[in-house]
């Protein structure tokens, strides 16, 4: 499922509970999207984090990926 896909069903679960509730297997299913839609916001954040380099003031460059993010 791409993203687009899983934000419309995140809407549709959310205006489906708004208006009559939702069955235990629904709200499962959007507990799930939601995680699974915050992961791919935190793993593209991450990548773009990574991709940084910072111009020190001597002219040296330091790429903030290598420093900080992927000894994680």
């Amino acid at each position: 499922m791409n993203v687009e896909q899983m934000i419309q069903r995140i809407n549709e679960l959310y205006h489906k509970s708004q208006a009559e509730g939702l069955t235990a297997a629904e709200k499962e299913e959007q507990t799930t999207l939601r995680q699974a839609y915050v992961a791919n916001v935190r793993a593209n954040l991450r990548g773009q984090l990574d991709n940084i380099s910072i111009v020190e003031k001597d002219g040296s460059i330091t790429n903030l990926g290598e420093k900080h993010g992927k000894s994680n």
